[in-house]
């Protein structure tokens, strides 16, 4: 039997490389799924779901934001700037909740120190204008 080599890549590095029997995974025109011996693809995905798997037979999900698949011969990579990873849908679910919030909640602070910054620098440049 053929088999795929799955390689996952986020800006840490490498999140998982496995063999995998098929992947599935949704582009901007629809959902499609890749076997071992089909032609060499690139697709741009979207946020969703991608599955995969394993010869074992094990199904695994990842939520995927925003990203890029390349399949060539045997290897496929999928690189993409956030994944989270759950062997059942529920699961996954559960854990991209929480991620969302971790992020909210960052994303906030970073608004909050943004502002700071925006509001520091218009009192700077309103001392430098009145200095003249």
């Amino acid at each position: 039997m053929f088999y795929l080599n799955l390689k996952i890549l986020l800006p840490a590095g490498v999140q998982i490389e496995t063999e995998v029997e098929k992947v599935s995974a949704e582009a901007q025109n629809g959902h499609f799924t890749l076997l071992p011996r089909h032609v060499d693809f690139v697709a741009a995905l979207v946020p969703g779901i991608f599955y995969y798997q394993t010869p074992d037979g094990n199904e695994h999900f990842l939520a995927l934001d925003d990203g890029i698949l390349v399949k060539q011969g045997g290897q496929v990579y999928v690189s993409a700037a956030q994944a989270v990873s759950g062997d059942d849908l529920e699961h996954l679910e559960d854990l991209v909740e929480n991620e969302l919030k971790v992020l909210g909640e960052s994303e906030k602070k970073a608004r909050t120190v943004m502002a700071r910054l925006e509001a520091d620098t218009l009192r700077r440049f309103t001392r430098l204008g009145g200095e003249r």
